[in-house]
C-alpha cells in the first residue's frame, strides 16, 4: 500500500516539476491560504441539585491550500484536518472529532475552464476510536484503519478558485485496514484476514465555496462520489460535507459543519452486535472560539 501511494504521489510531483519551465517560478504563480479554529466549551457544577457532569471539550480545525498556476498548467493541493477531545465527569478523555484529508490535483488546460487532470487524495483519522468512547473497551478504528487512497484521471471544470467539478471514468480506490484484529473480522469492506481492498470505478468530486453569502457568513461544500465497476456499481459511495463560518470579528467566529457518508462496504453493528447493513452516517459539529485566517 505504502509503495502504491508513494509511486502515485511521485508521479504527480514528477509531472508537475516536468511541466514547468527551466527558470525558477516567480512567487506570483503560487497562492496559499487557510483557516484555523480552536473551539471549546466547559461546564462546571458544584452542589447542583439538578445533577449532571462536569465537562470540558475542545476542537482544533484547519483547512489550507497551496495552488500553483502557470501557463496551461495548474497544481492544486489541499489539507483538511480536525481533532477534538472531550472529558465528562470521571470518564476517560475521549475524542469527539478526528479527520485527516489531503489531496493533490495536477491539470493541463484544455480550453473554456476545462483541464485534463490527475488526482490523488488520502483520507484517514489520527487516533483510536471506540464504539463506547467513554468506557473505551471496544476499539473500532485507528490511524490507517481505515485509510482510503484514490488515484484517478479525468476532466476538471474550474471556472474560478471557488468552484471545481472533477469527473473521472478511471479511478483506483484502495481501502486500508492496518489493524489485524479489525482486518480479521472484515471491517470496512476488506476480505476477512486481508489488510487491503482494491476497487476500480468512476468518481466525481465537487468543491465549492462562497464568501459572504450573507454578511460575515462564509459557506463551503465538498461532495465525493464513487461507483465500483465490478461490485454493485449501482450502489454509489457518498461523502458529502458542508459548513458555515460565522465571523464575530477578526479573531472570533462560530463554525457549523455536517458530514454525511454512505459506503456500501461498511455495515453498521448495533450495541447488541447485530449487523444492520450499510447505513447513512452523519456527523455534526458546532462550536465557537478563536479563528485565524491567512
Amino acid at each position: 500500500m505504502t509503495r502504491l501511494a508513494l509511486v502515485a504521489f511521485l508521479c504527480l510531483c514528477t509531472l508537475a516539476v516536468g511541466a514547468q519551465e527551466q527558470q525558477a517560478d516567480s512567487i506570483k504563480n503560487w497562492k496559499a491560504g487557510g483557516t484555523s479554529s480552536l473551539n471549546f466549551s466547559q461546564v462546571s457544577l458544584t452542589n447542583w441539585a439538578g445533577g449532571g457532569n462536569n465537562s470540558l471539550a475542545g476542537t482544533l480545525l484547519f483547512k489550507g491550500f497551496l495552488n500553483h498556476k502557470k501557463n496551461k498548467f495548474a497544481w492544486d493541493n489541499a489539507l483538511d484536518f480536525s481533532y477534538g477531545l472531550t472529558k465528562q465527569g470521571d470518564y476517560k478523555v475521549a475524542k469527539s472529532e478526528d479527520k485527516l484529508y489531503m489531496s493533490s490535483k495536477l491539470g493541463y488546460e484544455a480550453g473554456k475552464h476545462w483541464y485534463y487532470s490527475a488526482l490523488l487524495d488520502f483520507k484517514t483519522q489520527f487516533a483510536e476510536g471506540y464504539k463506547d468512547p467513554l468506557v473505551q473497551e471496544q476499539m473500532i478504528s485507528e490511524f490507517l484503519a481505515p485509510g482510503y487512497v484514490q488515484f484517478s484521471f479525468g476532466m476538471d471544470y474550474k471556472p474560478s478558485d471557488n468552484f471545481s467539478l472533477y469527473l473521472s471514468p478511471i479511478t483506483s480506490k484502495l481501502t486500508i485496514v492496518n489493524n489485524d484484529s479489525l482486518a480479521n473480522i472484515g471491517a470496512f469492506g476488506v476480505e476477512p484476514g486481508e489488510n487491503l481492498r482494491q476497487e476500480y470505478g468512476a468518481s466525481v468530486k465537487l468543491l465549492a465555496k462562497k464568501k459572504d453569502i450573507i454578511k460575515n457568513v462564509n459557506a463551503y461544500t465538498r461532495l465525493d462520489l464513487f461507483s465500483s465497476y465490478t461490485d454493485n456499481p449501482e450502489n454509489i459511495d457518498v461523502d458529502w460535507e458542508f459548513g458555515f463560518e460565522m465571523k464575530v470579528n477578526k479573531y472570533l467566529s462560530a463554525v457549523f459543519t455536517m458530514n454525511m457518508v454512505y459506503d456500501d462496504d461498511i455495515s453498521y453493528v448495533d450495541e447488541d452486535g447485530n449487523s444492520k447493513g450499510p447505513q447513512v452516517q452523519i456527523k455534526q459539529l458546532f462550536g465557537a472560539g478563536l479563528t485565524y485566517s491567512f
